[in-house]
C-alpha cells in the first residue's frame, strides 16, 4: 500500500470538533461527549466497541476474537501467540482545562500553529490516530489494532489503570499518542515514575506568649520534614522530591497543633521509588508529642527504557527517514498511561501531534509538522 498524504484541512476540522467540547477530568459527562464523537469515528471504520467500567472505552479493529475477548472482558489470554495479539494504542479524552477556558483562550490559528486548550495534549493525537487508521482502509495488521480511550489520564488514571494494564497483557506492543517532546520530532522512550504523598501532622496547641513550652508545633515538624525529605532527592539518578504545598497553624499567637505538606516524587527506577518510599514512611518528628500520618505513594511506575522499546523506536526512525524527516528520542519527567504498559509490553510514546505548551496558555499544535507524524503512525500500524 503506498504512503498516504494526510488531509490537513480535514484533520483541523476534526480537531476543532473535539477541542470545542471542553472535557475537564472532573466532568464525566463532558468527557463522555468527546468519547461519543470518537466512538462514532470508530464505528464508521467498522470497530467492535466496548464500554468498560469507570468510563473507559475500547475499540477493536480486526482484533483476533481471543485477543479481544481477553482485554475487553477483563481477562487475559496468556496462551495467545504473539503475532495474534493486537497493537494497543493509548489515548485519553480528558484535559486539565476547566469549563469556560475557551472564552478567554479560544481556538485560533497563527501561521503554522493552531492554539487552544487540549489541542496538543492530546486531542490532536486522537485525530491523527483516526486519520492514520482510515488510511489503512480496513487492511489491519495481523492481530488487529485496539484503541483504549481513557477518561482520567490527567488525574492519575485511577479508574482506567486496570483496563490499561489488562489490555497490555493481551497486546504485543503499545503505542501512545501523547505529543512528542515539546517543539521537536523526538519520541519518548522512557518516562519517570510519578508519585505524591500527603503528610498530616498533629501536635499540641498552647499560648505562644504565656505557655509556649506546653505546645508541640506541628508546623516546626512539617518544616523539619520538608528539609529532611527533600534531601532524599538524587538528581544524578533522576530522583526529585519536592514539597509543593505546606499549610498549618490557626493563629499567629498559638503554637500550631495542625499542619500538612504535600510532596511530588519523580523517579527513573523502581529501586529509587522503593528507597524514597521507605524513608518517607519511616520519618518521625524530633518532638515525640507530634504525630504524623502518611498517605500516598507511587502513582505511575517508571517507564524504564527497554530493548523492546528501543527496537520500536529504531523502526520508527527508519520509517521517518523514508518519509523525509529526522526522528530522535528522549526520556522525560512527566508520566503518561505508557508508564503502566511499559513494564508489561514494549511501549513507544510521543506519537501524537508535534507542538508545545501542554497545560499552558500557549498550548498549540504545529500544523506544518503534524502530517509527517500521522504518516509515521500509519506506517507503524501497518508494519509492526
Amino acid at each position: 500500500m503506498p504512503d498516504f498524504t494526510p488531509d490537513l484541512k480535514a484533520m483541523q476540522a476534526d480537531l476543532h470538533a473535539l477541542a470545542r467540547i471542553e472535557s475537564p477530568s472532573t466532568d464525566p459527562a463532558a468527557i463522555a461527549r468527546v468519547m461519543d464523537v470518537v466512538e462514532g469515528w470508530a464505528r464508521d471504520l467498522g470497530a467492535d466497541t466496548h464500554a468498560l467500567g469507570g468510563g473507559t472505552r475500547l475499540f477493536n479493529f480486526g482484533v483476533d476474537s481471543a485477543g479481544a475477548g481477553g482485554s475487553a472482558h477483563g481477562q487475559t489470554t496468556p496462551g495467545l501467540q504473539v503475532h495474534r495479539r493486537p497493537v494497543l494504542v493509548l489515548t485519553h479524552a480528558d484535559t486539565v482545562w476547566p469549563h469556560g477556558t475557551l472564552e478567554h483562550m479560544p481556538l485560533r490559528e497563527d501561521g503554522v500553529r493552531l492554539y487552544g486548550p487540549g489541542t496538543y495534549d492530546m486531542k490532536a493525537g486522537i485525530v491523527g490516530l483516526f486519520h492514520a487508521l482510515r488510511s489503512l482502509r480496513g487492511e489491519w495488521p495481523q492481530g488487529g489494532v485496539q484503541v483504549l480511550l481513557s477518561p482520567d489520564e490527567e488525574t492519575g488514571s485511577l479508574s482506567s489503570r486496570a483496563h490499561i494494564e489488562n489490555a497490555a497483557r493481551c497486546a504485543r506492543v503499545a503505542l501512545v499518542v501523547e505529543p512528542p517532546v515539546a517543539d521537536t520530532h523526538a519520541l519518548k522512550t522512557g518516562r519517570k515514575g510519578t508519585g505524591s504523598y500527603l503528610l498530616t501532622f498533629t501536635g499540641v496547641a498552647s499560648h505562644a506568649g504565656n505557655k509556649p513550652e506546653e505546645g508541640a508545633s506541628a508546623v516546626t515538624a512539617a518544616a523539619q520534614a520538608t528539609l529532611d525529605l527533600q534531601a532524599l532527592a538524587r538528581p544524578d539518578l533522576g530522583t526529585t522530591v519536592s514539597v509543593g504545598l505546606i499549610r498549618g497553624g490557626s493563629a499567629v499567637n498559638v503554637i500550631p497543633a495542625h499542619a500538612t505538606l504535600e510532596i511530588d516524587l519523580r523517579v527513573s527506577t523502581l529501586a529509587e521509588a522503593d528507597r524514597v518510599d521507605g524513608a518517607v514512611q519511616a520519618w518521625t518528628p524530633s518532638d515525640p508529642r507530634v504525630t504524623v500520618q502518611v498517605t500516598g505513594g507511587l502513582n505511575r511506575p517508571p517507564f524504564e527504557q527497554s530493548e523492546g522499546t528501543l527496537a520500536l523506536y529504531a523502526q520508527a526512525r527508519e520509517i521517518a527517514r523514508d518519509l523525509g524527516f529526522d526522528l530522535t528520542h528522549a526520556v522525560v519527567g512527566g508520566g503518561s498511561d505508557g508508564n503502566f504498559t511499559a513494564p508489561i509490553v514494549p511501549t513507544l510514546d510521543g506519537l501524537g501531534a508535534p507542538g508545545d505548551g501542554a497545560h499552558a496558555q500557549h498550548e498549540h499544535v504545529r500544523l506544518d509538522r503534524w502530517p509527517d507524524h500521522v504518516r509515521l503512525l500509519a506506517r507503524l500500524l501497518r508494519e509492526i
